[in-house]
């Protein structure tokens, strides 16, 4: 088999049929051999009553599973597990991909022998664009250093199944933000990268995802296990030294930018800049000299020493 399309379903209803539907027609248009792996994890709503009515309508490629375990990553994990194809590509069920995806990354994985294909996406908040992801360049010689603070979802990316088995990945389970701590140290176990400029994904952003809530949830504290996490893969693969200021970075990136709009958002989060603090004290005691810091704006540089500090606007 070909490719094997991994999509996690939790109560998602609203989503499920611009998803799927888009999967189906990159595919049949393919003319690959693939699967569609529709995982059920716990859905409250109608999410496995469709998902079911799709299998019932193409029992040949459609698979659907259930998966008890909180959490995508689990998800994946178990879909990984019970997937066929050469390749595997993970898909969010909020999201869709774009006409003739499927056969482009397979063509650019088979032509390079790559073993990690990264396309363009695109970013929509609602009905508008909010932001460009470009796929990182493996022709340019600091290519791995982007790849590190890039800080890519895992559906950014066609994999070789046999080599993410041969390495062992999983994803941490039990929490969010778990691609955060694997993917940006899957380019310390390849140089068979690839890429596709095209935008291929659209990544939506809504309220109701796991990572853009609305209202709080102690699961925006996983940001600290997760870059644990990321850490100690850099150091058991003896790179944290080689790649020190690339992961700084992406500390103070995840850390006083990303996170700290939501620690900054509710009082439950306010302890949140301390446990940054400490953090960063931690394992980059000198991060205010990161040479990628210094590459970044005024404004950007002062909102970062603002929320070391807890002060939010």
């Amino acid at each position: 088999m070909d490719i094997s399309i991994i999509i996690p379903i939790f109560n998602a209803e609203k989503y499920i049929k611009r998803c799927v539907d888009s999967v189906i027609s990159s595919c049949k248009n393919s003319k690959l051999d693939f699967e569609i792996l529709l995982i059920n994890n716990n859905s409250t709503d109608k999410s496995l009553e469709i998902i079911k009515s799709y299998k019932e309508r193409y029992p040949n490629f459609i698979k659907v599973l259930n998966c008890k375990t909180w959490g995508a990553s689990a998800v994946r994990n178990y879909g990984i597990l019970e997937s066929k194809g050469k390749y595997i590509w993970f898909i969010d069920t909020d999201d869709e991909i774009m006409p003739g995806s499927v056969k482009k990354l397979v063509d650019e994985a088979e032509k390079t022998n790559a073993d990690l294909v990264m396309m363009g996406a695109k970013r929509m908040h609602g009905k508008h664009l909010a932001g460009q992801l470009t796929a990182v360049d493996p022709k340019k010689p600091d290519y791995k250093s982007r790849f590190v603070r890039y800080g890519a979802g895992p559906w950014q990316f066609l994999i070789k199944r046999a080599w993410w088995n041969k390495n062992n990945f999983k994803f941490h389970e039990g929490i969010i933000h778990e691609d955060m701590e694997l993917m940006s140290s899957l380019i310390l176990h390849t140089d068979n990268f690839s890429s596709v400029e095209d935008v291929l994904y659209i990544y939506y952003q809504n309220e109701e995802s796991v990572l853009h809530k609305a209202k709080y949830d102690p699961h925006i504290f996983d940001i600290f296990p997760a870059l644990e996490g990321l850490y100690k893969k850099f150091t058991e693969a003896k790179a944290e030294k080689q790649y020190h200021d690339e992961l700084e970075w992406f500390f103070i990136w995840n850390l006083l930018i990303d996170s700290a709009k939501d620690f900054g958002s509710f009082p439950e989060g306010k302890v949140g800049f301390s446990r940054s603090r400490k953090m960063l004290k931690k394992y980059f005691p000198n991060w205010r000299r990161n040479r990628f810091l210094a590459q970044k704006s005024l404004k950007t540089k002062m909102r970062v020493f603002l929320n070391y500090y807890g002060i939010t606007f």
